[in-house]
């Protein structure tokens, strides 16, 4: 294996591995290396041979290899100093992958030989060959015809997420095919895109789907990394994912699934991981970054080099502040978008990306890149907006065209459902959360308002489950969220008493009802509309089984939930008082001739006081929305009217009574829709009232009324 000249020195750029029809130029960036080598292999993963790349310049190393082309299986050996206490942690005896890798073949044996640069005894460099445990990255050819793709465009009031992992999501679906199931074709599938378009929503976002590795730990125990939020290489869609195979076969399937959902009129959207790596902590594996120059990948402690920074809770955090880092993340975004053609990105503990010397900073450089790119600016970005450093919650700090996870929605109405909310925050909430996002010049949209997420209890264990349930996960229990707060539904996990199990559903269409009514981005994840559960594992991160994938044979209360859900979503869809783009100011008192745009009331049918918004305990109260005053125009710039509607909450267990509203905000009130009984509306006839008429809540209920005259 010794190491020869390429026949040509290449060019320093593009970075990574470009194949030009007839050969592939390689370009690696390390700043401290004294010597790269190009490490070729056979299709079968052996046959090793080595090639120096030339130094060039930015400190790229780079060569060019005529007749190499797609299929070809390589990696790099980096030399360079042997110093921890200065950051250096160079090892050619380690086998590592391209940052800028396009496609990735095999996963990490950790039973095969040592893929830690360092002896675990002396803390020396290591000399054990890592190639038989690492995969290989694979160069690609990056053409498909994408037969006139075009982007569905949802603007952000109309859209609608659905959050998925693609695996879990068909992985048991009978109508996808057997060889299908669990993969990129098969959410391209009939199957799954009919779920999809008969739910009606416009966007999925998709858990981690670059390449990603398991954790030694994981392995250990006989459990993988099913989420996927530990990822490796970061412009390489993941190939276990992959029916086709994965030798750059996983790039075409890919493409062919996003081709399929937009052709669905549904968006992709990416769940992205950049604030971190898959190599940990200072004594986890020499993978890529660490070996190829472990100080420019990475925030090092100032005071000891050889430790990191860690604003992530995952070992590491890499540094964007370093320009050659903020090139890859934004280069991996770009091919995203215009080669792969995905509509936006989640950000994975998005602050730890805006990281500046002193913290945090709205106008720091990866923010501020991305606000200029020409690309990246026009595509839908969402902020996870907290990480787990110093002044790391940032919520409604990212500026405009940024979207927000909305935490503070989620508490707020998960709080009022269990009886110990109140009507201030409630109303906030569903009124768009302007005292969070109008500050920054923001607006409704701004908030991606969640009641459950990926990371904690679905919407069927949020309601049955008080404590709890991940013994599965072999950390003795110790692991997620440490409690849920009581929902006072009796007997907590599986249970036969229909009472029980009667509320349990009335409180999950309560929340579905209140996340898709309010102002703002409503996301769902993927079986909550099913009644989903997980045995009460509130953190399912390393179950890739039955646990964690959509169960789709539902009984009659999932299929209910289901059609319940269906009839919210078109509802919100057909009526733009749902999904304004400015936020309700509710200034008038619903006395003049004409009512202000929202009007909150208590259930006699007079207007809050300033007292009652602070009452405590107990929330029951009325909110009017004025269909004519929606303030938004349609595709020729002329305003849109809608029908008015009156939203009735009453979160207590007893029976409220309400008296609606005065005739200057309708003359006769349909009910559209009950989460006390979902048959309302969907069949059975609507009652329809007058104003001044008393109607009765049932205890934990939420009703609807439209305008009719």
């Amino acid at each position: 294996m010794s190491a020869v000249q390429p026949v040509w020195p290449g060019r320093p750029l593009p970075v990574g591995a470009t194949w030009d029809g007839a050969g592939t130029n390689f370009s690696l960036f390390s700043r401290h290396a004294t010597r790269v080598e190009l490490c070729l292999f056979d299709v079968d993963g052996g046959g090793e041979r080595r090639f120096d790349l030339a130094a060039g310049e930015g400190w790229h190393w780079h060569g060019y290899l005529p007749g190499s082309g797609p299929g070809q299986r390589y990696g790099y050996r980096v030399h360079g100093p042997w110093a921890p206490e200065q950051g250096h942690l160079f090892n050619p005896a380690k086998l590592l992958l391209d940052p800028y890798a396009r496609a990735i073949d095999g996963a990490v044996r950790w039973d095969a030989a040592r893929v830690f640069a360092y002896d675990a005894t002396t803390l020396a460099a290591d000399t054990q060959d890592s190639a038989p445990a690492m995969p290989r990255c694979i160069v690609v050819d990056t053409g498909f015809d994408w037969e006139g793709d075009e982007r569905p465009r949802s603007p952000w009031n109309r859209t609608l997420i659905y959050e998925l992992h693609v695996k879990g999501f068909t992985q048991q679906h009978p109508g996808v095919r057997p060889d299908l199931r669990g993969t990129y074709a098969g959410l391209a599938s009939a199957a799954a895109v009919g779920h999809l378009r008969s739910l009606g929503v416009t966007a999925v976002e998709l858990l981690p789907i670059q390449h990603s590795s398991d954790e030694e730990f994981l392995a250990a125990r006989g459990l993988s990394n099913y989420w996927g939020y530990s990822s490796i290489g970061f412009l390489a869609p993941h190939a276990r994912y992959a029916a086709t195979g994965s030798a750059g076969e996983q790039v075409r399937e890919f493409k062919g699934m996003v081709k399929a959902l937009h052709r669905a009129g549904i968006e992709v959207i990416l769940d992205v991981v950049y604030n971190h790596t898959a190599e940990g902590g200072p004594l986890g594996p020499s993978l890529s970054f660490r070996g190829i120059d472990n100080a420019s990948y990475y925030r090092l402690d100032p005071h000891d080099p050889s430790r990191y920074v860690d604003f992530t809770g995952c070992g590491n955090t890499l540094d964007l502040r370093a320009p050659a880092v903020l090139r890859l993340v934004l280069d991996s975004l770009r091919l995203w978008v215009e080669e792969f053609h995905v509509d936006g990105f989640r950000f994975d503990l998005a602050p730890a990306l805006a990281r500046e010397a002193d913290g945090f900073d709205a106008r720091g450089g990866f923010l501020d890149a991305v606000h200029q790119d020409p690309v990246l600016s026009q595509v839908k970005l969402i902020a996870e907006p907290w990480d787990v450093g110093a002044g790391g919650y940032q919520v409604g700090g990212f500026p405009a065209p940024w979207a927000e996870w909305n935490d503070v929605f989620r508490d707020a109405v998960r709080d009022v459902w269990r009886g110990a909310g109140s009507v201030a925050a409630l109303a906030d909430a569903v009124a768009g959360s302007s005292r969070i996002f109008a500050p920054g010049g923001r607006g409704p949209s701004s908030s991606i308002n969640l009641v459950t997420a990926h990371d904690g209890f679905t919407l069927a264990d949020l309601v049955a489950y008080e404590q709890k349930r991940n013994e599965a996960n072999q950390e003795g229990n110790a692991d997620g969220t440490p409690v849920n707060r009581s929902w006072n539904c009796g007997v907590e996990g599986p249970t036969a008493d229909p009472a029980i199990l009667a509320l349990r559903a009335r409180q999950q269409r309560n929340l579905l009802a209140t996340l898709l009514l309010a102002q703002g981005v409503p996301m769902l994840v993927a079986g909550d509309e099913l009644g989903r559960t997980q045995g009460g594992n509130n953190n399912a991160w390393c179950q890739d089984n039955e646990t964690s994938w959509l169960d789709w044979d539902i009984d009659a209360a999932g299929r209910d939930l289901l059609a319940f859900t269906r009839r919210l979503i078109a509802l919100r869809q057909a009526h733009p008082v749902f999904r304004r783009t400015t936020f309700l100011d509710g200034h008038g008192h619903g006395h003049e001739e004409r009512p202000p745009d929202a009007w909150w009331f208590r259930p006699d049918g007079q207007a809050f006081t300033v007292d009652d918004w602070h009452a405590l305990p107990g929330v029951a109260i009325g909110l009017f929305l004025h269909g004519e005053k929606t303030r938004l125009v349609d595709e020729r710039g002329q305003p849109q009217h809608d029908d008015s509607f009156l939203l009735l909450v009453n979160a207590d267990a007893a029976a409220s009574a309400f008296t609606l509203p005065r005739e200057q905000l309708g003359r006769e009130w349909a009910v559209e829709l009950s989460t006390a009984d979902p048959a309302v509306g969907a069949g059975a006839a609507a009652e329809s009232h007058p104003p001044g008429d008393r109607v009765v809540l049932e205890g934990r209920s939420l009703l609807v009324l439209r305008c009719v005259r």
